[in-house]
C-alpha cells in the first residue's frame, strides 16, 4: 500500500505545499529529461482508460436526457404551428409569457447549483447524482399537463431546482477520479451529448409532430411525456452504473445509516489498478472535511469572477442560440414549416460537436493555453453573429448560424476544466464543489439575459429587414466581455503566480493554509504533453 503524504503546514516557509512520499511499489522510472521519477505514462493511461468506459457512457446518456427535458421547450415554440398545437397557443401564452417561462428555470438554476454541489460532496456523489435526473425526468412528464401561463411558470422553476447542481456536479465527480489538467477531454465527451441531444431533438420532433392528435395529446406533450419517463428510468439505473467515490486501498465503505437502503455500485478500479490510481491521484483520498470558513475563501478568491465572466458570455450565447434558433432561422426565411426548422436547426449543434471533439483533446494537452483555445472559439461565435446579423443571403445568414454553433462548443468545457485546475491545487474538494458551482450558477445569468430580455423578449427587434439585429449585437456585446476577462486571467495569474504555485499547479498559485499533495500526476504534469503520441495507440 502507498506511504501517507507527509503533510507540512500552510504556514511554513512555502506556504501549503506538502509533498508525499514515494511508495516503494508505485510503477515509477527515472526520466532523463526532467530529472525525476515519472509515472509509467502507459499503465496509468490504461487505468483512466478503464475509469472512462465506467463514468463517460453514464455521463453521456444522463447528460442528453437532461439537455432534452431542459431545452425541448424551445422547440415546442414552432411545432405544429399550422394546427395551432404549437406552446404559445395550446397555453395561450404572449411571446414575453414564453420568455418569462424560459427565464425562470435559470433563475432557480443560478439560486441551486452551489447548495445542490456543496450538498453533493458531503453525501455519496453517485446517489445525489442519481436523484437528480430522477427529479428531471418526473418534472419533464409533468410538462405534458400544462395547461395555462401558471402551471408553465411553476414546472419551469421544479425544473430549474432539481437540475441545478447537475452541470458543476459532473465537473466535480471527473476530480475524483482524474487529474484536473485531464478533465477537458472528458468534459468535452459528456458535452457532446447536449449538442447530440439539440441535433436529436430537433429532428426527431419532427416525428413527434406526425404523432399530433395521438391520444388527445399534441406533438410537444409526446416529446415531454417520453422523454421525461425515459429520463425516471435512467436516473434509477444510476445508482449501479456510477461508482462511488474512490477509497483508499483496504478502506471499507461506511454503510450505516441510511446508506445501508441505497444499493451499493461495484467499485470503479479494483486490484493494481487501484492501487495505480491510489499513487497517481493520492490527493482526492485524503480529503478533510470542509468548513464556512473554507467555503467563504473559496468566494473571495478573485480568481472565480473572471472565470464566472467567461461562462456568463459563451452560456448566454449557447442557450440563447438553443432557446431561439428555430426562431431566428423563421426570422431569415418566414416560409419555412415547422419541420423544416427543425431539420435546419440540428446542423448548428453538430458543428457545435465537430469542435467540441477536435479542440478539447488539444486543449488538455496544451493545458498552459487555456485562454487562446477559450478566445479563439469565442472570435468564430462572434463572426458568426456577425454574419447571421448583416448578411444580404438567407444562406449566408443560416452559415453564420453553423460558424457560431462551431464556436460555442469547446468553450463551457474549456472554463469549466479551467476551474477544476485553478481551485483544486488552492483550496482541494470544496474547491472544485464550490468554484464550478459558482461559475455554472452565476455564469448563468447570461442565459436569463437571453432568454428574458432578447429575441421574442424584445418584441421590437422582431421587426425589419434585419431581425434580431440588436439582440445578435448584445450577444456580441457579452462575448467580448469573455474574451477580455479570459486575457485578465491570463495577465494576473502570471503576476500573482510565485515559486510555490509553479510546483503546486500549472494553472494557478496556492494559497496559504492550504495543503497540497504533490502527487504522481500533480509532478507529471507540470508539463505539457504536446502533440507526441497523440494518434497513437497505446
Amino acid at each position: 500500500m502507498a506511504t501517507e503524504p507527509i503533510w507540512k503546514s500552510g504556514y511554513d516557509e512555502e506556504p501549503g505545499i506538502a509533498i508525499g512520499e514515494t511508495p516503494k511499489n508505485a510503477s515509477f522510472h527515472d526520466d532523463p529529461e526532467l530529472g525525476a521519477d515519472v509515472v509509467d505514462i502507459a499503465r496509468i493511461e490504461a487505468v483512466y482508460k478503464k475509469l472512462d468506459r465506467r463514468i463517460l457512457p453514464a455521463f453521456w446518456v444522463l447528460y442528453f436526457l437532461c439537455s432534452a427535458i431542459r431545452s425541448n421547450v424551445g422547440l415546442a415554440q414552432t411545432m405544429n404551428t399550422k394546427q395551432g398545437h404549437d406552446l404559445a397557443s395550446v397555453l395561450n401564452l404572449t411571446p414575453k409569457q414564453v420568455s418569462t417561462g424560459l427565464a425562470l428555470f435559470y433563475v432557480c438554476y443560478v439560486l441551486f447549483d452551489l447548495p445542490s454541489n456543496l450538498v453533493m460532496s458531503k453525501l455519496s456523489p453517485h446517489v445525489w447524482m442519481s436523484r437528480i435526473v430522477v427529479g428531471v425526468g418526473i418534472i419533464g412528464t409533468c410538462l405534458t399537463a400544462m395547461k395555462a401561463a401558471w402551471s408553465f411558470y411553476l414546472l419551469r422553476l421544479l425544473l430549474g431546482i432539481v437540475i441545478a447542481g447537475m452541470w458543476p456536479g459532473m465537473s466535480y465527480y471527473l476530480t475524483l477520479f482524474y487529474p484536473p489538467s485531464r478533465t477537458g477531454k472528458r468534459i468535452g465527451r459528456y458535452f457532446t451529448a447536449a449538442q447530440v441531444s439539440a441535433a436529436v431533438v430537433g429532428l426527431v420532433s419532427a416525428g413527434f409532430q406526425e404523432m399530433d392528435g395521438l391520444q388527445g395529446l399534441t406533438g410537444f406533450q409526446w416529446m415531454f411525456l417520453l422523454y421525461g419517463l425515459v429520463g425516471i428510468v435512467v436516473g434509477v439505473s444510476l445508482l449501479w452504473w456510477l461508482p462511488d467515490r474512490p477509497l483508499p486501498p483496504g478502506e471499507v465503505r461506511n454503510r450505516d445509516g441510511w446508506r445501508k437502503w441505497i444499493p451499493q455500485s461495484k467499485p470503479a478500479l479494483t486490484g493494481e489498478d487501484a492501487r495505480i490510481h491510489y499513487e497517481d491521484l493520492t490527493r482526492v483520498y485524503h480529503r478533510s472535511a470542509w468548513n464556512i470558513r473554507d467555503l467563504w475563501h473559496v468566494v473571495i478568491d478573485w480568481r472565480l469572477w473572471p472565470l464566472v465572466i467567461m461562462y456568463f458570455g459563451v452560456v448566454g450565447v449557447g442557450i440563447g442560440t438553443q432557446s431561439y434558433g428555430t426562431v431566428i432561422i423563421r426570422g431569415i426565411n418566414p416560409d419555412l414549416t415547422s419541420i423544416q426548422l427543425s431539420l435546419l436547426f440540428a446542423p448548428i449543434w453538430i458543428m457545435d460537436l465537430i469542435a467540441i471533439l477536435l479542440v478539447t483533446p488539444l486543449s488538455d494537452r496544451f493545458h498552459h493555453h487555456r485562454a487562446l483555445f477559450f478566445s479563439i472559439a469565442v472570435l468564430f461565435q462572434i463572426a458568426g453573429l456577425l454574419i447571421t446579423t448583416f448578411a444580404s443571403d438567407g444562406w449566408a445568414r443560416y452559415g453564420g448560424l453553423l460558424i457560431v454553433g462551431f464556436g460555442l462548443g469547446p468553450t463551457v468545457p474549456i472554463t469549466m476544466t479551467w476551474t477544476n485546475e485553478i481551485f483544486q491545487p488552492r483550496h482541494g474538494e470544496v474547491g472544485v464543489a464550490a468554484a464550478s458551482a459558482l461559475v455554472s450558477g452565476l455564469g448563468n445569468l447570461g442565459s436569463i439575459l437571453t432568454t428574458y430580455a432578447l429575441y421574442t423578449g424584445w418584441p421590437e427587434d422582431g421587426e425589419g429587414k434585419h431581425k434580431y439585429r440588436k439582440s445578435n449585437l448584445v450577444m456580441i456585446g457579452i462575448l467580448c466581455g469573455s474574451i477580455l476577462a479570459a486575457g485578465t486571467m491570463v495577465v494576473l495569474l502570471r503576476f500573482f503566480r510565485t515559486s510555490s504555485a509553479k510546483k503546486a499547479s500549472s494553472a494557478s498559485s496556492t494559497s496559504e493554509g492550504q495543503g497540497v499533495v504533490i502527487d504522481g500526476a500533480a509532478r507529471r504534469e507540470v508539463q505539457q504533453r504536446g502533440l507526441g503520441r497523440l494518434w497513437v495507440r497505446r
